[in-house]
């Protein structure tokens, strides 16, 4: 069975672990402060699982994302709440011939959005940043379609959508400047792993 099959028939398991493992990791201690008012933040990442693509497909690349977000209004003793933007992309590829007949689809998604999260400060480590958000993004699809007998098919706004989603995430610096980090939630990707830079 390909990887891919397997992590999109068993997304709901990576969420379930995924989760238990935020709650395990970052749930135990008091006071410190890796994401401040002021703090900016450029990520970019790559996605597993995903609800896109869910049709017969023989090639596909990857789920790519950068975000950016800025610690903008502090909430109470232990908390900032930040906002920022999202850029997902994700594509998908089929062809067939039969008899000499061929044909070829692409299905090529963009999900643009703006977020806002809140950033929990009460922990003891100070190179923790967790986090939990809602995103109001846009969910752009370019589909395309060729065959050799040269007819053509191409619609920007097929299946277009607009959707407020949920997300959770957690950053580990191990640096004053860089962090690795996981995000659950609905983007270009159920699970988002990838590398971040903070800037004070």
């Amino acid at each position: 069975m390909k990887i891919t099959s397997y992590l999109h028939q068993n997304t709901y398991s990576l969420l379930t672990l995924c989760s238990i493992c935020f709650l395990f990791l970052f749930y135990s201690g008091a006071q410190g402060q890796a994401f401040d008012k002021g703090t900016k933040v450029v990520s970019a990442g790559i996605g597993i699982g995903s609800s896109l693509g869910s049709f017969s497909h023989n090639s596909q690349t990857p789920a790519i994302s950068v975000q950016y977000e800025q610690g903008v209004w502090d909430a109470g003793a232990d908390g900032v709440v930040s906002l920022g933007a999202y850029v997902g992309y994700k594509s998908f590829g089929w062809k067939t011939e039969t008899s000499g007949f061929n044909t070829s689809a692409s299905w090529k998604y963009t999900i643009i959005g703006i977020r806002s999260a809140y950033h929990y400060q009460g922990l003891d480590n100070d190179d923790l940043d967790v986090y939990g958000g809602l995103m109001l993004a846009a969910n752009l699809l370019n589909y395309s379609y060729t065959d050799s007998q040269g007819n053509r098919q191409g619609a920007g706004n097929f299946g277009n959508s607009t959707g407020l989603t949920l997300y959770l995430g957690g950053r580990y610096y191990f640096s004053p400047m860089a962090a690795g980090f996981a995000e659950i939630g609905y983007g270009i990707s159920y699970l988002n792993l990838g590398l971040a830079l903070r800037f004070q």
